[in-house]
């Protein structure tokens, strides 16, 4: 089987025009700027990885901290006020069943 028989066409044509310089002397140039193009690309990729990971992570963490402070159940006057006897609503809402 020849290379071309095995590859998709995609990666044939990326590995011809990476390795331009390599084949004639001329255009070695041209396979510099491919390598440190190809270098910066996969930097920039995993920076962007690592920072959404991280993110990510934090957020979470943050979530699950906020969320552990706030109560499940909050018992307001009927205006949305202060409660006028609090110790009378407790017991109120302990008759109650779950």
């Amino acid at each position: 089987m020849s290379l071309s028989q095995r590859w998709p066409y995609e990666l044939l044509l990326g590995w011809r025009y990476t390795r331009a310089g390599r084949a004639t002397r001329r255009n070695g140039f041209i396979s510099f700027i491919s390598a440190a193009s190809m270098l910066g690309i996969a930097l920039g990729v995993a920076a962007l990885i690592i920072v959404l990971s991280v993110m990510n992570g934090f957020q979470k963490d943050v979530a699950g901290r906020m969320l552990s402070v706030i109560s499940h159940v909050e018992v307001f006057s009927p205006d949305g006020g202060a409660l006028p006897d609090p110790a009378r609503t407790l017991t109120e809402v302990r008759q109650h069943p779950r």
